[in-house]
């Protein structure tokens, strides 16, 4: 319930612990991207197990959000001068993401005939970027999922760079490119790759192009779509 602008709900839990989390999950749900800090927890009972199931009484705890930490939704990114809606849209995304996450950057997005780059600029991104890149991936990842289902098959592939990751990422890619191209012509077998943006494939599918004895396909449906590596036939 809302009091004066404040968030006000009570639950319960066979613990303390898990009341309090149903509450949070109950207030997230009324106040997405609430600030989980401000929540102020007020124990109505510790609850009681009972003796072989009898005598059971569940712990309460109501919870409350001030109204000051009320986060009002971000309404849509309004386009730049010289943006599309998709630009727009993915800038927007990764700013809230980055925001949610307490990472302060700028985002800005370049577009072009196949791929939009949003690209965020700051002091400190290692937390949008993460160990091995897999915070700043599972971002561009849910960004493309939510552009395929948005825009269908007029859609780009979207790529999301901070601190000139994605560079980095191309010369491991293209490092990954000839070790598993080796791999193949030891073995004599195909070597499958992890699943990767179109803009990825395409970096080892032009890094193989010339090696000898060597072939690249895709094969597999987005978002999940990955390249093989195999002997040339």
């Amino acid at each position: 319930m809302e009091v004066s602008g404040e968030l006000v709900v009570e639950a319960t839990g066979e613990t303390v612990g898990e009341a309090k989390w149903a509450a949070l999950r109950e207030l997230e749900r009324m106040a997405p991207g609430l600030d989980k800090a401000a929540v102020r927890f007020e124990v109505l009972s510790e609850g009681e197990r009972g003796l072989l199931g009898v005598g059971y009484a569940p712990a309460r705890v109501i919870a409350q959000l001030p109204a000051e930490a009320v986060r009002e939704p971000r309404p849509p990114a309004a386009p730049r001068e010289g943006e599309s809606e998709l630009a727009a849209d993915a800038r927007g995304l990764v700013e809230r993401i980055a925001a949610a996450i307490g990472v302060q950057c700028r985002v800005d997005a370049h577009e072009d005939d196949e791929t939009v780059t949003a690209t965020a600029s700051g002091h400190d991104l290692g937390m949008l970027i993460g160990r091995h890149g897999q915070t700043i991936d599972a971002v561009q990842y849910l960004l493309n999922a939510i552009v395929y289902r948005t825009y269908g098959d007029a859609r780009k592939e979207v790529v999301v760079d901070a601190a000139g990751y994605r560079e980095r990422r191309r010369e491991t890619l293209e490092s990954l490119a000839v070790r598993s191209a080796e791999r193949a012509l030891q073995e004599l077998d195909r070597v499958e790759l992890e699943p990767m943006t179109a803009a990825e494939r395409k970096v080892v599918h032009v890094r193989l192009k010339d090696y000898e004895g060597v072939e690249t396909a895709s094969e597999g449906t987005e978002p999940n779509r990955y390249v093989v590596v195999l002997p040339a036939r």
